[in-house]
């Protein structure tokens, strides 16, 4: 077997400091137990997949690390729901060799394309399980799963032939963060993922098609407000003005109340949401956290429970895995307009 090879490793690049040593070590260990393991065919003789000779290389600037790939990637781990179901999505189950960090189950629509994906980690996962892996491309959620105490250090990776690509709405370095985040930015992240995995064509429909649902969505005239409660129950952890919670909330027609909030996410008091009189609420739901959870944290707390919008459960609900940039997003426009239709509204 031999070392992954598609990623052309940036100029300067070296070996020399202590993780990537630690990290050389773990691959020459993996590389010498794939030598002796008999007539397996590795990735390298697999049938090229489609688009092997068409445009590459490719080259991107992925939030201030230049990425270049030779060809198309065989062999894909992610971390995150939103890169993994991004995956599949574009008809690449077959190269999924591992996904981690999962935030729930796979939608219906990717549940049978998903349903062999090896889960290599219930958290971020560390580098020895990732090389294990023998992935060509690993690609994340966060940029800060590329961090010693995890996959490691994206340089020390490039080091190893191992090529890294962060989703580009999670990037926060100045000139990179989306501020605001938008739907636009969201397709842009479709096409530029296909352009890496060989999948122009399926990323070029899969934009079409949720371009046409986001138009059929009809978003209120209400001039509601809304708190979207992420999690904590002392301090709430609400959807800021500049991530998914906004531009999704924007698209609904709902006037976040912690739009002045510059980032995705932060924290308010309970006393600035009562103040603000939210007209609904937007609960996120995880195995972790459910609604229900929420809904007992508002309803107990005396400075909430008083809000017209508890008091008359005007509640909206999202699943987890929809409220980071990524194929849900639009999914979960739909669903919360569907929603409000339904809800007692002032």
């Amino acid at each position: 077997m031999s070392a992954p090879s598609l990623l052309r490793a940036p100029a300067g690049a070296h070996p020399s400091r202590p993780r990537a040593a630690s990290l050389v070590v773990a691959a020459a260990l993996l590389l010498a137990g794939c030598a002796g393991g008999g007539d397996a065919a590795g990735p390298t003789e697999a049938a090229p997949p489609p688009g092997a000779d068409d445009g590459y290389p490719v080259t991107v600037d992925n939030c201030g690390t230049e990425v270049t790939l030779e060809a198309p990637p065989e062999r894909i781990v992610t971390v995150k729901s939103s890169t993994t179901e991004l995956v599949l999505a574009l008809g690449a189950a077959d190269r999924l060799v591992g996904a981690a960090f999962l935030d729930g189950p796979f939608p219906p629509d990717l549940a049978e394309a998903g349903a062999d994906v090896p889960i290599l980690s219930e958290r971020a996962p560390s580098a020895e399980v990732v090389l294990a892996a023998e992935p060509d491309l690993v690609f994340a959620g966060w940029e800060s799963h590329f961090a010693a105490d995890t996959i490691g250090d994206r340089a020390e990776l490039a080091d190893l032939g191992v090529a890294t690509y962060v989703a580009p709405a999670a990037c926060q370095g100045d000139g990179y963060r989306p501020d605001p985040l938008t739907f636009d930015d969201v397709f842009a992240h479709v096409l530029e993922a296909g352009e890496l995995l060989g999948a122009r064509e399926e990323a070029a429909a899969l934009v079409e098609e949720q371009r046409a649902a986001l138009a059929e969505v009809q978003p209120s005239t209400a001039g509601l407000t809304a708190l979207w409660y992420s999690s904590g129950s002392d301090t709430p952890f609400v959807g800021g003005g500049s991530g998914a919670p906004q531009m999704i909330m924007d698209a609904v027609g709902l006037e976040n109340i912690a739009a002045d909030i510059d980032a995705g996410w932060g924290s308010i008091g309970w006393e600035t949401v009562a103040a603000a009189e939210p007209d609904v609420v937007v609960l996120v739901d995880s195995a972790w956290n459910t609604a229900e959870h929420k809904i007992e944290v508002l309803e107990s707390n005396p400075v909430t429970a008083a809000l017209p919008a508890v008091a008359e459960g005007r509640y909206l609900v999202v699943e987890f895995a929809a409220t980071e940039a990524g194929v849900r997003n639009v999914d979960a426009v739909a669903s919360l307009a569907q929603q409000l239709v339904e809800v007692p509204l002032p």
